[in-house]
This record gives C-alpha cells, structure tokens and sequence, in this order.
C-alpha cells in the first residue's frame, strides 16, 4: 500500500507544492533552515573540484543561514542558492530540485519530510507549474520584503 502512494505522480505533486510552500513561509519568516537532499540531483556552478565533490555523502546537507539564506530563491521547481565550499570557500550557485529535499530542517528538528519516489521528475514539474506557483507567488510577492529572494 504505502509503495503506491510514495511511488504515485500526484503525491509527487503535492509533495512539491509542500516543500514549495513550506520554503517560501522560511523565506517570509526569514527562519534559517537546513535541506537534506539527493546528492546525485544538485548542480553546481562552476562544478566543485573532485577533491570537494568526493566528500558528499549520497544524501547531503546544506544550511541556508547568512549569505546563502540571503541569496536563496526558487526558480522553476529548483531552489537555488549561493555557497562556498572547503576550505578555501570555493564559490557556486547550487540548484537543488525541489523533489530531491528528502527534509527540511529548523533548529536541528525535521519539519518536512518527503517520501515521494516518483521518477518521472519532469512530468511532475510540468503538472506543478500549471497549478499553485502563480497563487504561492502571488502570496510571497505581495510582500515587498520577499523580492530581495527572488531573481
């Protein structure tokens, strides 16, 4: 029972539009949050060096706080933001497919925990941006505070 909901593309959906949802109240909060997402799923650029990408486990964390909170935004199903990494804070612009958040995480305590398997990731995206991003835009962008996340 439960590998036909996890697997279904309308959980999917609404799995998305959650973590959509859920995002955008962070940013109208401005609450620091962490993500804990599918390695194999983010984009870097410029790409990491080997010697920082092996260091990734297969689900990683990152912690929106500071600049990168500051420099978060969402675009096209993707939550994008700016990062340095190693010890050098090599700079990148990190995207993160929505669906590839497994948690979302305040003060060390998941509020968000994603259980969607859907594969067909682009046929999911398709289907979300026909429905709620226009309300969920609209909702955020009524704050004038909110367009420094947005590019």
């Amino acid at each position: 029972m439960l590998e036909s909901v996890i697997n279904d593309k309308d959980f999917a959906y609404l799995m998305q539009k959650n973590i959509q949802d859920l995002v955008i109240h962070l940013f109208e909060k401005e609450q620091n949050f962490g993500i804990l997402c599918k390695i194999e799923d983010v984009s870097f650029d410029p790409q990491l060096p080997d010697s920082i990408n092996s260091e990734f486990r297969a689900l990683t964390l990152f912690f929106l706080a500071g600049y990168t909170f500051e420099t978060a935004r969402i675009e096209e199903g993707f939550l994008i933001f700016e990062a340095g990494f190693g010890a050098d804070n090599y700079g990148s612009l990190v995207s993160v497919p929505l669906l590839s958040i497994m948690q979302i995480i305040v003060d060390e305590t998941p509020i968000l925990i994603n259980l969607a398997n859907y594969e067909k990731e682009t046929d999911v995206k398709k289907e979300f941006d026909k429905g709620g991003v226009e309300n969920s835009m609209a909702s955020f962008l009524s704050n004038p505070e909110n367009s420094k996340f947005l590019k």
